[in-house]
């Protein structure tokens, strides 16, 4: 490195006041390629979306120091760029945006780096038992990098857990017929089989389930009938909410029979005016929306989370809106919905949804949510238990709507129906407020007419 060039750590950024750490989705850069400022680097998974990460400063990528899956603190070193010096064409004064960036100054001789290992060097060590102090690092400074890990790794030179080396790698490669590292059964040689690449980090950190190998092959058989999916990092971080979910809130359930027979009849008689003015259509979840709102408004215990001591309400009612792609499902919250109107919660709706489906929601469109409305009868359900979106105190589902025959003053009738199914946290909750809060729903959906505005 010449006196006139520098180089500089890209470190995770400070996306939220909730976010501690960040998984690297996918390197879109690779060392030795230039890169300008704001040039992507990569993709960055948080607990709540994927978002884009820009380069802070304009150079080359001498090393990158998180792999593609594995996770990072906020504040820590992903890559080192090697910045342009200003007798090579950077402009004089020009300055890097704050935060995302940390420059490393290197006299000759010294090698301050040799002892900082990166969450992907650590977390291969980990899993091999290897002993970094034995291992000579070939990055800046001295540094090992995890090509320096796998090498060492390769070489048959790691340690075993009590200690005691292995047998050389040619030796022990194909185990004698009987012996204990022969497997057991067809399901184990077929495993065996299974060719051993690093595992890729989930970000949750869970010490309690065992590593998988990162099957790159789709469909690669494993035994008989059965095949490996690579566990993506939202979807960890999806298992890990509902995990927390149903471990930390005591779950309760209850349903209300709705006659939305008007509320079908409206639609239909708007829906197609409405498509040609807004462009957007006209679904029965904005009606839903608006109904469970003026319900949160009489009720708002409901708009509140658990502090333990305390019970917090929520001033402002902003509902999250659970919206399925075909690989997971997220969120985005609909603020101050309480403010809008059917039309601007239909806009709300198709934005947010498009958004979702297309992988661009931003941090600021997950956060925030006080109560969840999932349109379950998009897809046909009829009747579902929902899980509560921690922290929230209840979510609730609007089911498919049925023709169904229904007794009316004595006499039997045709109407559309639905069913309302509430999941609650019965710490804060209970049947009398949340049987309360569903007969409200009833009535604002029952209550809508051929003269309800959408605006």
């Amino acid at each position: 490195m010449t006196d006139n060039t520098r180089r500089t750590e890209v470190t995770v950024p400070h996306l939220a006041e909730t976010l501690v750490s960040a998984t690297i989705g996918k390197w879109l850069k690779k060392p030795g390629d230039y890169v300008e400022q704001y040039d992507v680097l990569c993709e960055l998974i948080t607990d709540k979306v994927s978002v884009e990460m820009p380069s802070p400063v304009e150079g080359t990528i001498i090393e990158l120091l998180v792999a593609d899956g594995d996770t990072a603190d906020v504040g820590a070193p992903i890559c080192i760029i090697e910045e342009k010096a200003a007798g090579e064409g950077a402009v004089p004064g020009t300055a890097a945006p704050e935060g995302g960036v940390r420059e490393l100054r290197q006299e000759p001789g010294e090698v301050p780096m040799s002892g900082r290992y990166s969450p992907a060097v650590l977390k291969l060590a980990a899993e091999h038992g290897v002993r970094l102090e034995e291992i000579r690092g070939t990055g800046l400074g001295g540094r090992i990098t995890r090509k320096d890990v796998e090498a060492f790794i390769a070489s048959g030179r790691t340690r075993s857990a009590s200690g005691a080396r292995p047998e050389p790698a040619a030796a022990a490669a194909v185990p004698a017929a009987g012996t204990a590292g022969e497997p057991s059964s067809p399901g184990e040689e077929a495993a065996a089989s299974v060719p051993k690449v690093p595992v890729r980090s989930s970000g949750l950190h869970l010490s309690s389930n065992p590593p998988l190998p990162n099957i790159e092959v789709e469909g690669q058989p494993v035994g008989r009938g059965e095949y490996l999916i690579d566990i993506t990092p939202i979807r960890h971080t999806i298992a890990s909410r509902m995990r927390q979910s149903v471990s930390e809130i005591p779950h309760a359930w209850t349903m209300i029979e709705v006659d939305v027979t008007n509320l079908v009849l409206l639609r239909n008689k708007l829906k197609d005016e409405f498509k040609r003015q807004e462009g957007i259509n006209l679904t029965y979840l904005a009606f839903v929306l608006k109904a469970v709102v003026g319900a949160i408004k009489d009720y708002p215990i409901m708009n509140s989370v658990w502090a333990t001591d305390k019970i917090i309400v929520k001033r402002d009612i902003n509902l999250s809106l659970a919206v399925g792609t075909e690989d997971f499902v997220v969120t985005p919250v609909i603020k101050q919905a309480d403010q809008k109107s059917i039309a601007g919660l239909a806009m709300e709706i198709d934005q947010l949804t498009r958004k979702a489906r297309a992988g661009k929601l931003a941090l600021s469109d997950m956060q925030g949510g006080t109560f969840t409305v999932n349109n379950t009868g998009s897809f046909g359900s009829i009747l579902s238990y929902p899980i509560i979106n921690y922290p929230q105190a209840a979510i609730i589902t609007f089911e498919s709507i049925v023709k169904k025959p229904v007794v009316i003053q004595d006499m039997i009738a045709v109407r559309s129906m639905a069913n309302l199914c509430l999941s609650l946290d019965h710490r804060i909750l209970d049947g009398v407020i949340c049987g309360r809060f569903l007969q409200r729903v009833k009535e604002n959906l029952e209550g809508y007419s051929m003269d309800t505005k959408l605006y």
